[in-house]
């Protein structure tokens, strides 16, 4: 009696229309969200049907904790932000994802959440390109 395969990973759809693919780590794919209001990183792990850290097996649990800190310090390390926001909420995208987010006292939201401040302002093309770029160096990626 053979398995059935396992599903594929691939984002939600959301997840592809706000975001850009900067690169994958060993378990999650790191996109940069398209909205130059705010630097913000998102980790998706690359497993179908996940929607709660809980969900990763005990093995990949600390895996993601690490690839978020390493995330994290480069965030920090890039944009010098005030403070760090990092949260796996995902009330309206129900696959599992961690917003690593660079806050400044003087951005537009401060002190309140980025989540629905204000419709997005997409980087230009060029902007997005070096900023996935420096991103991705950043990740140890060419």
């Amino acid at each position: 009696m053979s398995e059935a395969p396992l599903p594929e990973f691939s984002l939600h759809p959301q997840l592809a229309r706000d975001s850009v693919v900067v690169g994958d780590l060993l378990l999650s794919r790191v996109l940069l969200m398209n909205n130059s209001r705010f630097p913000w990183l998102l980790l998706v792990p690359r497993r179908p049907g996940l929607r709660e850290t809980i969900d990763l097996s005990e093995h990949e649990q600390p895996v993601l904790w690490r690839e978020i800190s390493a995330v994290s310090r480069l965030v920090r390390e890039l944009f010098s932000p005030d403070k760090l926001n990092v949260a796996a909420i995902g009330n309206l995208v129900p696959q599992l994802h961690v917003h690593v987010i660079a806050r400044f006292e003087a951005d537009e939201a401060w002190p309140k959440p980025v989540f629905g401040f204000a419709p997005p302002i997409p980087y230009s093309p060029a902007d997005l390109d070096a900023l996935t770029s420096r991103i991705a160096a950043g990740l140890g990626h060419p």
